[in-house]
């Protein structure tokens, strides 16, 4: 099987619980390492699948990067190799796909609940008994849903928090966060909390950690509901 391509656009922003959800199940995966400089793979078709991970730029930053990055979506999607974004990597997906990304009503940091649109799609992926779950976001921006795909989830604080295109899945939300990855960002982007509390939607580092155990907990059954769905549609 050849191995899903987890592109990586900011040192911090890992594929985190994805890869241990891929190791778990032996199916293998790559690193493109964009913020260290690695190209764009032009072909998706040395992969299975292609993933989009987080990252604190905009899509509509003039980075040399993006419409690489765009280009290989919308190659993937036509030639029938699932994609996956979370948050940065949906808003790319949407993009690719002729959506638009532009600034949320407000900034979402920490923990906020999702709930499930009542929609046959959404029950595919979710199954026909969630109706809601805990997510963890860090986002200032949003994307619309592309011409053709699905609302699968929102909130709120930000109406589109997933789509489904196809075998495709771009997500606002960060389903694939661990502890880690929490404590960093919190560190990492203690400025960025400081000056967006104003924000009913973000929380302190202290209340982003309070019963972090059990809310990743949580959330990993939300995520494994996503992510099997979405390995289904893997070339095998």
């Amino acid at each position: 099987m050849k191995p899903v391509a987890i592109f990586r656009h900011s040192p911090t922003e890992g594929p985190g619980y994805f890869a241990t959800y891929l190791d778990a199940r032996g199916i293998p995966w790559r690193l493109v390492a964009v913020d260290e400089g690695e190209a764009v793979p032009a072909d998706p078709n040395a992969f299975s699948g292609l993933v989009f991970m987080g990252g604190p730029m905009s899509v509509n930053d003039d980075l040399p990067w993006i419409p690489k990055v765009t280009d290989l979506i919308r190659a993937g999607v036509a030639a029938d190799i699932p994609v996956l974004g979370h948050c940065l990597g949906g808003q790319l997906m949407s993009k690719a796909l002729g959506g638009n990304v532009g600034r949320n009503p407000v900034k979402e940091i920490g923990w906020g609940e999702i709930q499930v649109a009542d929609n046959p799609v959404a029950h595919e992926w979710f199954g026909p008994d969630l109706r809601a779950f805990e997510s963890f976001h860090w986002h200032g921006e949003t994307f619309s849903i592309p011409e053709g795909a699905v609302r699968i989830m929102g909130n709120r604080n930000c109406e589109n928090q997933g789509f489904v295109a196809g075998k495709n899945l771009g997500m606002q939300c960060h389903v694939e966060m661990t502890e880690q990855m929490i404590d960093s960002w919190c560190e990492t982007g203690a400025g960025e909390i400081a000056g967006s509390m104003a924000s009913p939607a973000v929380q302190s580092a202290q209340q982003m950690k309070q019963k972090m155990k059990e809310k990743l907990a949580a959330m990993r059954r939300v995520a494994d509901r996503l992510y099997d769905r979405w390995t289904q549609g893997l070339r095998r």
